[in-house]
């Protein structure tokens, strides 16, 4: 697939999965990718503890303002990175603002009574950070949003709370953003969910569970899986641990460990085939990075191979 197309696909991309499968090092790789291709990309955080800043090559924190990380990518210098976090508290700051309560919103802000306000009722909190991008995707002032969704078993509530809400509340402005945000997370060509996952079983099994509750709950759009975390199979030669030219006990050290890596890449592929056969969806293959600390070289690195799984669709 070309990778303009793909990434003109839909205006929101929602990255999800397990915590700890890479969900972040996977959007940070994602939009890399795209502002390269000769997109305006925004990345959008909304739990407060991500380790995007460092992984786009910045510094600091995010904040509820957008910090631009790079311009003038892509074939036409059009391309462009930009990131940020989104709070209930600060989205509904921007509502009353944006409806002619900037004093009120000042006086709550200060107080301390917004975050309150801002999680008063069940799912109002989420519903505030999803009114809010979906306020940017209709802006236009940048072709993709990327969002780190929060990790597996929060992002169905997260997805879910605008058909919560309009179950519960009949009118109102409150009925008028649910209904909004449902209109967006249903349409094919403004939102799509990116799942990410791991060659193991137990975040396969999740992945697969999320997957179907999306589709049949949530009504999105979902497009290829990320596998992350992929020993490369190369062979290996042990023949060669037999010639003395190290101690015998070195040599069953590392024998043990090519059985350990054998073993390790047949149960990924076995993984692998067993999500081909549970979610009849295409799967980008990302590989291991025998790497203590993920820096923006890494992301580099998955961005190319990103960047391959996507045209080998």
């Amino acid at each position: 697939m070309d990778l303009l197309e793909f990434f003109a696909a839909a205006r929101l991309l929602i990255v999800a999965g397990k915590g700890g499968v890479g969900k972040t090092t996977v959007t940070a790789a994602l939009a890399s990718s795209a502002a390269r291709a000769g997109r305006r990309v925004l990345v959008v955080e909304v739990e407060g503890k991500s380790g995007l800043v460092g992984l786009l090559a910045g510094r600091g924190e995010l904040g509820y303002e957008e910090r631009t990380y790079a311009t003038g990518l892509g074939p036409d210098g059009r391309g462009e990175l930009r990131a940020r976090t989104i709070t209930p508290a600060y989205a509904l700051m921007d509502y009353f603002e944006e409806h002619g309560m900037r004093r009120l919103s000042h006086r709550l802000g200060r107080s301390g009574v917004l975050d309150i306000v801002a999680t008063a009722a069940p799912g109002l909190d989420d519903i505030l950070v999803l009114g809010k991008v979906k306020q940017l995707e209709r802006l236009g002032t940048t072709d993709l949003i990327v969002l780190d969704a929060p990790a597996a078993g929060h992002t169905i509530t997260f997805l879910q709370s605008a058909n919560g809400l309009l179950d519960t509340v009949d009118v109102g402005p409150i009925n008028t953003q649910a209904r909004d945000v449902v209109e967006m997370l249903s349409d094919p060509t403004r939102t799509q969910v990116m799942l990410v996952t791991l060659a193991e079983e137990t975040p396969v099994n999740e992945l697969v569970d999320t997957a179907f509750a999306l589709e049949d709950r949530v009504g999105v759009s979902l497009g290829p899986v990320v596998v992350n975390g992929l020993y490369p199979d190369v062979p290996l030669d042990l023949e060669a641990l037999s010639d003395g030219s190290i101690s015998p006990a070195d040599a069953d050290a590392l024998r043990a460990a090519a059985a350990f890596r054998q073993d390790r890449v047949a149960l990924q592929h076995e993984q692998v085939e067993r999500l081909r056969r549970l979610l009849p969806l295409p799967q980008i293959h990302l590989p291991f990075l025998f790497t203590a600390d993920l820096t923006p070289a890494a992301v580099d690195v998955l961005r190319d191979e990103l960047v391959a799984g996507i045209s080998a669709l």
